[in-house]
């Protein structure tokens, strides 16, 4: 046991691989306690969030306790057939994720500067 763990501490990950997974294409349907039971196999998990918006269905958020672990299940588990859809299991990136949400508020940054200095788009294109 020792032994694999010095292995471990002995590994460089690539800088995406971190402890949360994003899945994607999970059939409706699908439950916690399923997520739990094909996710379960390769660690301990903290936390397993299943989208229920119509935005968010079909995906799921998986956090694990280990970095390993994640590394081990999205290995496993990207491709894997659930209810005859292939799952796709990506390492979730935050800066992807909030990307359109900081565009979104600087167009609105944007839109108000020219509200308050009374300037219109037609003007500047002069």
């Amino acid at each position: 046991m020792a032994l694999a763990m010095q292995k471990r501490n002995n590994v460089r990950l690539p800088p995406e691989v971190n402890r949360v997974l994003y899945v994607r294409n999970l059939p409706y349907k699908i439950t916690s306690d399923e997520m739990y039971d094909i996710f379960g196999k390769y660690g301990a998990i903290r936390q397993i969030r299943v989208g229920n918006t119509p935005e968010t269905r079909g995906t799921a958020f998986v956090v694990y306790e280990d970095i390993f672990d994640a590394k081990n299940a999205r290995d496993h588990l990207s491709g894997f057939n659930v209810c005859n859809r292939y799952l796709v299991v990506l390492y979730y990136q935050s800066t992807k994720a909030f990307k359109q949400l900081d565009l979104d508020k600087k167009q609105d940054e944007l839109d108000q500067m020219k509200a308050k200095y009374n300037i219109s788009t037609e003007e500047l294109r002069k």
